[in-house]
């Protein structure tokens, strides 16, 4: 998902930017994916399952026939 933003600035008297204002649903999408990519960085040394070991193992501990 790509998190589209319509910032608006604040400036100084030069038109520096100084800070970047947010609409508050454009903010919580984007703390939303930052929250998903540090779950994916911390997870990216775990070992991969393929999808039929892991309902081989599902049967096998009775949680599905």
């Amino acid at each position: 998902m790509v998190v589209e933003l319509n910032p608006s600035y604040i400036t100084d008297e030069a038109g520096e930017k100084l800070s970047v204002i947010l609409p508050v649903e454009e903010y919580e999408n984007l703390l939303e994916e930052l929250e998903d990519l540090i779950s994916i960085a911390q997870r990216k040394d775990e070992d991969i399952t393929s999808h039929k070991d892991f309902i081989k193992e599902l049967e096998e501990d009775g949680i599905i026939n």
